[in-house]
């Protein structure tokens, strides 16, 4: 039997590895237990009984609260923000970075020209001076025998599917955050016409107190009282203001837009509140952006590290390259002065000190990173429903105890009003049963601002789209 010579063991052994220059397959259904239902939904079974009334688009899914205000400032969000913008210049990078790898498995050609002066050994007068003119057509192609160039595409491919995943991530982030703000500007509007409409109340109670202190029925210090709960409540309504200011300044940056031209007039809160009904958690994996963004990223390491196992293997090009040469100018194109060649060239490593094992290592380390991360972006997805849901369950129930807070408060200022009219009650009874009924109702409108803040970072949390039905 005849034996290989030894140098030709090392091109032997990568020869029979390289089927092993894939990572190991990695199921990412497997990565995290999804659970059957959430538990939130569990504690409260309307969120699976509701039935959609009108099915909504999942790219407009805002129009379920029936706003046209919002329609219109989501709709120029979508188009105008530079969170948006930058996002898909990212993509259109990766999609380029994309076709470029595609194109290092296509024939690669070009067309050359030249001239060379040269004299001495290896010529052919020797050492009297000549020149030679040439024209040529190269052809070459690498010869793809161990797929590192087909797994380099795959993970080029892959990192463009998980940016425009990201893409959609973004616009979703910055519609979730239009609305968010929104909301938040248009809760505020009614607090503010609530404290005015306390203070124009407070400025009743001042008129009738001076009233009833020239006539000698009440002191000054009655009178200093008022005053200074009107000043209290101007103040409050001030603060307001400003956060009102503050509000409106960013959703001008919201939808690309500046401060100083952007504003929103004031106007009533009459948006609806849409029933979310959350699904099954199988559905959200399918449906979160970021996280179909996290497991195209998985998916992308793990194909590189088949790139870095198979730069080991040999690597095989052809090469081909026909054209003409002459030492005169007009005889550069005539058939006798033509020349050609054709060539392979196979290479393969033997010692690099250890460059290639560390890009696997790299590579490797790489994948367990994406690895974890997917993980986590699974994690937070679940949580962030269970939150939500548990959220907008407590708030109704807070919601409904608030309302009777706000009617026991209001009958308690009625009683106080006529009361102190007819002297029966002091003026800090009627001061306090004001307050509370400010504050109760201030409280309503929070809770029912938490009720619209927690639906939409549900709608979010489940990616965006769902059939909704109005209260």
């Amino acid at each position: 039997m005849k034996f290989l010579p030894q140098s030709l063991a090392p091109l032997l052994a990568a020869l029979v590895l390289a089927g092993c220059a894939t990572a190991p397959a990695i199921d990412t259904a497997t990565l995290v237990a999804t659970p059957v239902a959430f538990k939130e939904n569990a504690q409260n079974p309307q969120w699976t009984q509701v039935r959609p009334a009108e099915a909504r688009d999942r790219g407009t899914w805002w129009r379920a609260f029936a706003d046209p205000a919002l329609d219109a400032l989501v709709d120029r969000a979508t188009q105008q923000n530079t969170s948006i913008a930058e996002a898909a210049a990212r993509l259109a990078q990766a999609r380029a970075l994309l076709r470029s790898s595609e194109s290092d498995r296509a024939l690669q050609a070009g067309i050359g020209a030249g001239a060379a002066r040269q004299a001495g050994a290896g010529t052919t007068n020797g050492s009297t001076p000549s020149t030679l003119l040439n024209a040529n057509l190269n052809l070459s192609y690498e010869v793809d025998l161990f797929g590192k160039l087909a797994r380099a595409t795959d993970a080029a491919g892959l990192d463009a599917q998980a940016r425009a995943a990201l893409l959609q991530s973004t616009r979703l982030l910055v519609q979730a955050d239009v609305a968010q703000t929104y909301l938040s500007l248009r809760a505020l509007d009614a607090e503010r016409a609530l404290v005015r409409e306390t203070l124009d109340a407070y400025r009743g109670t001042v008129e009738l107190t001076q009233s009833r202190f020239r006539a000698g029925d009440v002191a000054e210090l009655d009178v200093v009282r008022v005053q200074t709960e009107v000043a209290a409540t101007e103040s409050e309504a001030l603060a307001l203001d400003r956060r009102r200011a503050t509000l409106e300044h960013a959703l001008a940056v919201l939808v690309g837009d500046t401060a100083s031209s952007f504003s929103l007039d004031r106007a009533d809160w009459h948006t609806a509140l849409p029933v979310i009904p959350a699904g099954v958690p199988a559905t959200v994996l399918t449906r979160r952006p970021d996280v179909a963004a996290a497991q195209s990223s998985l998916l992308a390491a793990q194909a590189r590290v088949g790139v870095a196992q198979a730069a080991w293997f040999p690597s095989v090009s052809l090469t081909a390259a026909g054209g003409f040469a002459s030492p005169d100018l007009g005889d550069v194109f005539k058939w006798s002065a033509r020349a050609w060649g054709v060539g392979a060239l196979l290479s393969m490593p033997l010692l690099d000190g250890g460059r290639r094992e560390a890009g696997i290592q790299a590579a490797s380390a790489q994948l367990d990173g994406a690895t974890a991360q997917y993980r986590g972006q699974v994690l937070l997805a679940f949580q962030e429903v269970e939150d939500q849901l548990a959220a907008l369950r407590l708030l109704e129930q807070q919601a409904q105890a608030q309302d009777r807070a706000v009617a026991s408060a209001s009958r308690a200022t009625v009683l106080s009003d006529a009361r102190y009219r007819n002297g029966r009650v002091s003026q800090l009874d009627l001061l306090d049963a004001r307050r509370s009924e400010l504050s109760n109702r201030r409280q309503a409108l929070n809770v029912r601002s938490a009720q619209y803040q927690a639906t939409v970072m549900l709608v979010r949390a489940l990616g965006g789209g769902w059939d909704s039905v109005k209260l």
